[in-house]
């Protein structure tokens, strides 16, 4: 397939799920879907679609990785367009594990989002980031743990 076209493909497939999480945090809706790790499989689809075809090139470049093997690849469309498809599925799940884990924790989605956008566009500094907000405020119990805890009349 052609890179360019998959490219173009990989962020608006992901895009909705960002805005779930970022816009609409406590729906109901956003809770049933992103606690399904599957919301990363249209990005990983788009990257097997290019990897897969070309995969003993690929492996090459990875299986003993060097800096002018991966350059070289990276250098190339389908290399740029695999490493975007790779960046977008695995900073969903990070941005995923972040919702999650601030939901649990009580961190309030204003805290959370810019987060998020952090992690959209730089995924290792926006998991930092929130690794420093869980080691300094107080864990809490999520509305749905007070929720379950509260007791049904």
């Amino acid at each position: 397939m052609d890179p360019q076209l998959l490219f173009d493909l990989t962020f608006p497939l992901a895009a909705p799920f960002w805005a779930l999480m970022i816009l609409a945090p406590g729906w109901s809706v956003t809770r049933r879907i992103i606690g399904s790790p599957l919301i990363v499989v249209p990005p990983m689809l788009v990257y097997a679609a290019l990897v897969i075809p070309q995969f003993a090139t690929v492996f090459a470049a990875v299986a003993s990785p060097e800096l002018p093997g991966v350059a070289a690849l990276l250098g190339t469309p389908l290399g740029a367009a695999a490493g975007w498809a790779h960046f977008i599925a695995f900073d969903l799940f990070v941005g995923r594990f972040i919702h999650l884990d601030s939901r649990e924790r009580g961190i309030h989605p204003l805290v959370t989002a810019p987060v998020l956008v952090l992690t959209i566009l730089l995924a290792p500094l926006g998991l930092l980031a929130h690794l420093l907000l869980r080691a300094v405020l107080p864990r809490r119990r999520s509305q749905q743990a007070d929720l379950a805890a509260t007791p049904s009349r």
